[in-house]
């Protein structure tokens, strides 16, 4: 079946608006505050086959790298000789398993297969981060975790029964805000699969999904055809892999980009190895980077499907921070080397576009982790990623205090922050002056000071506090980033924090948060 250009276009926006509507449904019905307040969740449709059809305006980490985690669900689940899923009708299927397809622990994908009539149309999947799913420190991202096993419960995938929810649960310090969580995501999938039910029976069992991949494959490679040929090389550090002192040295990576008519291809084999810390990435993770940073310096309508990712080849040597084997650490390298990928491309990106792509964002996530037990003898856990500065681009400054890169998730509003944990927000600014400076210059990062009104555990997960987010075109790099802890608040007394550390807290105690502003774009006062 051939589509004309408008009905093509119709189907991709109903296919999309499918997982837009699961994350809706995801969000308003979770139970965490990272959930349903930050949005730190993504969702996508996939084609029989498993191949990435559309996906919602969600966590680029998330996305790039839930086709891995779908690829490993139809490995142990997909058709058998009888065309049917082999998953019980209605069954959903659970993972969190990084070296599975998964990211980090937190992040639990859950699948479902889409079956009308006896036919395989589609499945749904999506993925959402858990603020606790067990390991040595609240939040399952301890900075001094050397294997996986210290991050929390590793689920390869399994069908989703009430045995390995309860089994999931026990292992977090949270359990019924795991449980709310959980729901949230099964309902979105269910909702995920009845909408795609309804629009195969719409069309009369003709859904044309090969058109929709064509169609991106069509437009990747004209748009790949475009670029000059060439290779370029760019290189870039990680400013740790740990808290202890051998662990504070920096990690170097680096990438060779080619173009060659209408391919590209994203060489990433000259990476340092793994580290005995947690800034490590899976190679699912690295796979996201690259395609997020390519989708960047092309026009913004280019689909994003795995028809688009056809002509796009990423390289990755096993065993390195960038393609990590078990059983490595993993917590950081999902929010932190994800950053450094996604910098890493871009500047051979801007290398092989000269004047179309702007300056390094803030280049970390800046995670902070806080978790204890109330007043009233309830665990609790806190997690979120604070916002910093863009990179200054071609068409204006950089914005300031906003997420970016591999991140697509909002800021805990103060009074659901407040409602939800013992924790008081002192402070909430912008870090005047932390951009690089530039034609275009760097947005500003961002001053927070979290109090503890309990003792808690508080682990920080942060990039870009001795290296500097660089700026292109002559710009200037931006100011790296700061953690402090203000032990009963007072200044006077401040400590500086490294920039990965867990460490214990007590009440009135503060945490003080700077984070990198942007680099700047093009030379100043031109």
């Amino acid at each position: 079946m051939t589509l004309d250009a408008a009905a093509l276009q119709v189907l991709i926006a109903r296919l999309t608006g499918i997982a837009t509507e699961m994350g809706a449904v995801l969000a308003r019905s979770a139970f965490s505050p990272n959930i349903k307040e930050r949005h730190d969740h993504s969702a996508a449709l996939f084609t029989p086959e498993g191949e990435l059809l559309v996906q919602a305006e969600h966590i680029p980490v998330h996305l790039g790298s839930m086709p891995a985690s779908v690829a490993e669900v139809l490995a142990r689940f997909g058709p058998g000789t009888d065309g049917w899923p082999r998953v019980a009708a209605g069954g959903q299927v659970i993972l969190n398993d990084p070296f599975a397809g998964g990211t980090h622990l937190n992040d639990v994908t859950v699948v479902a297969a889409c079956v009308v009539d006896g036919e395989l149309v589609g499945w749904v999947a999506n993925r959402a981060h858990h603020a606790d799913v067990g390991g040595a420190a609240p939040g399952s991202m301890p900075a001094d975790a050397v294997e996986v096993f210290a991050e929390g419960l590793r689920l390869p995938p399994v069908v989703l029964t009430d045995e390995v929810r309860e089994l999931l649960c026990a292992n977090s310090r949270t359990p019924d805000e795991r449980r709310g969580d959980l729901d949230a995501q099964v309902g979105a999938n269910r909702r995920g699969v009845e909408r795609l039910a309804g629009l195969h029976a719409s069309s009369d069992g003709r859904l044309p999904l090969d058109e929709v991949l064509a169609h991106g494959e069509r437009r990747m490679r004209a748009a790949l055809a475009a670029l000059p040929d060439g290779t370029w090389r760019f290189a870039d550090v990680v400013d740790s892999f740990g808290p202890r002192p051998e662990q504070q040295v920096e990690t170097h990576v680096g990438v060779e980009l080619r173009v060659e008519g209408d391919t590209i291809t994203f060489d990433l084999t000259g990476c340092d190895p793994q580290r005995a810390g947690n800034v490590n990435a899976v190679r699912a993770v690295t796979v996201s980077a690259a395609v997020y940073a390519l989708r960047c310096a092309l026009p913004p309508d280019m689909p994003a499907n795995g028809g688009a990712l056809r002509p796009v080849t990423v390289v990755t040597t096993p065993g390195t921070i960038v393609d990590a084997l078990p059983p490595a650490a993993v917590g950081a390298g999902n929010v932190e080397v994800s950053q450094r990928v996604a910098d890493l491309c871009l500047g051979a990106l801007a290398l092989a576009l000269p004047g179309t792509l702007g300056g390094a964002s803030q280049g970390t996530m800046n995670n902070l982790l806080i978790g204890g037990t109330d007043d009233g003898g309830r665990a609790w856990v806190y997690y979120e990623t604070v916002a910093g500065g863009q990179g200054g681009r071609v068409q204006g400054p950089g914005m300031s205090g906003v997420h970016t890169a591999m991140t697509n998730t909002r800021n805990t509003p103060i009074e659901a922050l407040e409602r939800a944990f013992p924790l008081r927000v002192r402070r909430l600014s912008l870090r005047r002056g932390s951009g690089g400076a530039g034609a275009h210059a760097g947005g500003d990062g961002v001053e927070r000071e979290v109090e503890l009104l309990t003792d808690a555990t508080v682990s920080l997960i942060t990039e870009r506090r001795r290296s500097a987010p660089w700026g292109t075109e002559g710009g200037g790099a931006a100011a790296p980033g700061e953690n402090w802890l203000l032990p009963g608040g007072s200044a006077d007394d401040a400590v500086a924090l490294p920039d990965k550390v867990t460490i214990d807290v007590q009440a009135g105690d503060v945490i003080r948060l700077l984070t990198p502003g942007g680099g700047g774009w093009g030379i100043p006062g031109t």
